[in-house]
């Protein structure tokens, strides 16, 4: 028989992440503490959404810092989105939309 650990990340009372490494685990609850920040600064802008949308939208951003920050440094969304081809079609469904 096998010992085997598990981490779990739990975030609001709900399980978010199991998984055997511990890295793992501290980078998702690090990103979701983030999340949270940010969800705090939005809202403290003024800015009120739906709890949902608050939770996705912080969510997004967190996972996100690195394109977001090529962003704020004037780089466009196409070359930002380029390794995701998915992001990019969704990015021209949009466009296209307006």
């Amino acid at each position: 028989m096998a010992v085997i650990t598990k981490y779990v990340v739990e975030h609001k009372g709900v399980e978010k992440l199991v998984t055997t490494d511990k890295k793992e685990a501290d980078k998702y609850d690090k990103m979701l503490e983030v999340a949270d920040n940010l969800a705090e600064f939005i809202e403290a802008k003024g800015i009120s959404l739906e709890e949902k949308v608050m939770e996705q939208l912080s969510v997004m951003l967190s996972k996100n810092k690195d394109n977001v920050a090529k962003l704020y440094k004037g780089a466009d969304v196409a070359s930002v989105l380029k390794d995701d081809e998915a992001e990019v079609v969704e990015l021209e469904k949009v466009k296209s939309a307006r």
